[in-house]
């Protein structure tokens, strides 16, 4: 971890810092209860914040599973509050696939800060961090309450994190009508119509539901050696298969399209609605979260069966992860218990709702100009995110939720792959630039 530097004053002076410290901080979510928790990122938030005398609140759900909430008033209380928030927990990492310690934070000689966290979301807890020690420093009002929050288990659906404060603190986000977490305002570089490098910032204004599906097959017991028709392994097997090759038909929503439309107007590059292949190769690594909002995905995580060889099981189990566009969820749904089977239970792990919000929004124009004073030849479109993030529990409260963590990015940089993938890294000017553009749209929103 870094040593504090008191004479850094301005956002873009610590934020890199702050994200090294964050993420020398091992905050690895197993999904299970096992992992270290979030209380000693949270406190290190606690202590960041009481160095510029903001007295924020730390809440735990359960022993070590940690968030912070703190709420700035703004010039005009009477408006609709705004919800900044970011998620302290990470995936966990495998220090011997890292090409340096995942829990290092260390700057190495491409400029990035490397570290579990980097990209998820340890950048944008920094960011949002250095903003808000900068309006205590110096006592500048956004034009509205900002409530910010540092959350925790996001990783694991955010049921002992954002989901837990909406259930038992929603006073905590009185009057919040919008918010802005991860997986938005990241840059991607292409060729535009007359072969020139044109820079696009990827504003996210939908998200895809979560369906955590456990398929549970059920047979008849018996000895290996002994033939069974009823053998649960062969029938988990045979529905995995039927899932795997369902085609699941294509449909833009309204975000898709036009980011669509956007790059090929861009690109000069045309698109049909059952072929864009060709165009969706310029979005570089953002291809692969692109890909995943043309329709419905399901796919198996995991599989459980058996204790012994020569015993077969009576039981055998399937994890499935199923996202789904925006009013699909009950076709979805209805499509895997099809498709399973009369031998296999299809459990529910954990749900949470699809969202869409408009792009043609004035809290949207308040992150355009914010991405345009620090950018001014670039475009900015907007785009659905295959995953899922904090928004969902906000929206229970009728708060209306984008993902806006605005990065720089280099044009070679495959940034979008290494959310949850190995080598996490995330340059210092971007970190820097995000802080700028971050500061902009507060001090405007």
């Amino acid at each position: 971890m870094s040593t504090h530097d008191d004479t850094q004053t301005g956002p873009e002076d610590e934020v890199v810092r702050i994200c090294q410290d964050l993420i020398g901080i091992d905050t690895s979510n197993y999904g299970d209860g096992s992992g270290p928790g979030e209380r000693k990122a949270a406190e290190y938030v606690m202590t960041e914040l009481s160095d510029v005398d903001l007295d924020a609140e730390l809440y735990e759900s359960e022993p070590g599973r940690a968030s912070v909430v703190v709420r700035v008033e703004g010039e005009d209380s009477s408006r609709g509050a705004l919800v900044v928030h970011g998620h302290l927990d990470v995936v966990p990492a495998n220090a011997e696939d890292w090409q340096s310690d995942p829990f290092g934070g260390e700057i190495c000689e491409d400029g990035c800060v490397w570290g579990r966290g980097a990209v998820d979301m340890k950048d944008m807890d920094a960011m949002i961090l250095a903003v808000l020690k900068d309006l205590a420093r110096t006592g500048k009002k956004p034009p509205r309450d900002v409530v910010f929050a540092f959350l925790a288990d996001e990783e694991a659906g955010g049921l002992k994190g954002s989901h837990w404060l909406v259930d038992n603190h929603p006073e905590l986000f009185e009057g919040a009508t919008e918010a802005i977490s991860e997986v938005g305002g990241y840059s991607v570089t292409f060729p535009d119509k007359q072969g020139q490098a044109q820079r696009a910032y990827l504003l996210q204004t939908a998200e895809k539901g979560i369906a955590w599906l456990r398929l549970r097959a059920h047979g008849r017991a018996g000895h290996g050696s002994v033939p069974n028709d009823e053998n649960a392994v062969v029938r988990l097997a045979e529905a995995i298969a039927r899932i795997n090759a369902h085609v699941w038909p294509r449909e833009y929503i309204a975000s898709v399209r036009q980011l669509l439309d956007g790059l090929s107007d861009l690109t000069g590059v045309t698109y049909a609605d059952d072929d864009a292949a060709e165009l969706l190769t310029h979005l570089g690594g953002a291809r692969g979260f692109v890909e995943g909002t043309l329709r419905d995905t399901a796919n198996f995580t995991m599989l459980d069966s058996g204790y012994k060889h020569n015993v077969i099981p009576q039981t055998a189990s399937a994890s499935l992860d199923c996202r789904f566009l925006p009013g699909h969820e009950e076709d979805l749904m209805a499509t895997i218990r099809d498709l399973a089977g009369e031998f296999v239970e299809v459990q529910v792990h954990h749900r949470d709702i699809a969202l869409d919000a408009p792009f043609d929004a004035p809290l949207v124009e308040v992150m355009k100009q914010s991405l345009l004073a620090e950018d001014p030849a670039a475009a900015i479109l907007p785009y659905c995110l295959s995953g899922g993030t904090d928004n969902k529990a906000l929206k229970r409260l009728g708060v209306t939720g984008y993902g806006f963590a605005p990065l720089q990015l280099p044009a070679d940089l495959d940034f979008a792959p290494m959310f949850h993938g190995i080598n996490e890294r995330v340059p210092t000017k971007s970190l820097k630039f995000g802080a700028r553009v971050l500061s902009r749209f507060i001090a405007d929103c």
